[in-house]
Order: structure tokens, then sequence, then C-alpha cells
């Protein structure tokens, strides 16, 4: 449903700007069920898939989330590395949102983008698709992330990105 087609009280004051607000947030939540569960995106690369195994998961039978940030960590140096042309290190987690449960066998897809480079640093968003194993095809964000990375020269020091 998009807003231009659904119909919008005829009257005019609070009561059609309430309604219109209330229609926007309903339009917003489609929105990320949508993200949430089935489709991938198309404005990312998508840059490691990679399966939990069982050795990977909690008492709970829920994947570490450290096994997580640690593979987003490294999906999220792949975009970066064309930037930086050598050394470089994570110097932050920006964020980090976990939306849903990783299950052993799921399939995960790490899609990435940049979405700021500075002097000396690059920052990316990534953003981790469960495949579910018993439900394949059908796609549910489990992860959120955005980190930075630096570039280093060999004794570990920020150095310059070199000019593109």
């Amino acid at each position: 449903m998009s807003l231009e087609s659904s119909a919008l009280p005829a009257n005019t004051g609070a009561s059609a700007t309430t309604a219109a607000t209330a229609q926007g947030a309903a339009f917003a939540a489609d929105l990320e069920t949508r993200a949430l569960h089935g489709q991938l995106p198309t404005d990312k690369e998508l840059v490691l898939k990679v399966i939990p195994m069982p050795r990977d998961c909690n008492a709970n039978g829920d994947i570490f989330g450290g096994w997580v940030m640690a593979q987003v960590d490294l999906a999220g140096a792949v975009l970066p590395a064309r930037y930086v042309d050598g050394r470089m290190a994570t110097v932050a987690v920006n964020q980090f949102i976990f939306k849903q449960p990783v299950r052993v066998g799921d399939i995960l897809s790490f899609f990435s983008e940049i979405t700021r480079v500075g002097r000396t640093s690059v920052t990316v968003h990534v953003e981790v698709y469960a495949e579910r194993f018993r439900s394949q095809g059908n796609y549910v964000k489990v992860t959120e992330a955005s980190l930075t990375y630096v570039a280093i020269d060999d004794n570990g020091m920020p150095r310059p990105l070199p000019v593109r």
C-alpha cells in the first residue's frame, strides 16, 4: 500500500493531520516488516556468507553474540580494504543491534555499504540476514551494525587514505 493510493479523510485540520501521521507510521512499519521478513537488500553489497555451527552456540542453543560480532567485523572490513590499500584496524563499533536470534544451521548473508570516508578512516554499515535452515528462501534481518576502520602504517599509527 502506498500513501498515494490510500484514501485520506476528506476533512481538514487536526484529524486529517493525525490520520496522515498514523498512515505514514503504518507505511514505515510495513517497510520494516518487509525488510525483516523476506527480502534481501539490493542497494548493498553481499560481502560474506557463513553458516554457524554447534560449537558457536550458547547454553540456550542460540549462536553467541560475540561470534556474530566477529563475523560482522570481518564482513565490515571488506569494503574499506578497497580504500585503505594496506593495513587497517577496527577503531570503533559505533552501533550494534541484535534484532533476532541466530540459530545453528542458519545461512547468514552479510551486506555492507560505505557510509563515510574520512582522511584516515572509513565507516561502514553492515546488515546480517538469516536464511533459516528449515525455511529456505525466507530471510530475517538478525543484526545490523556500524563500524569504523582506520588505515594504519607499519608502526600501527593512523595514516592518510590513498588519494583516489
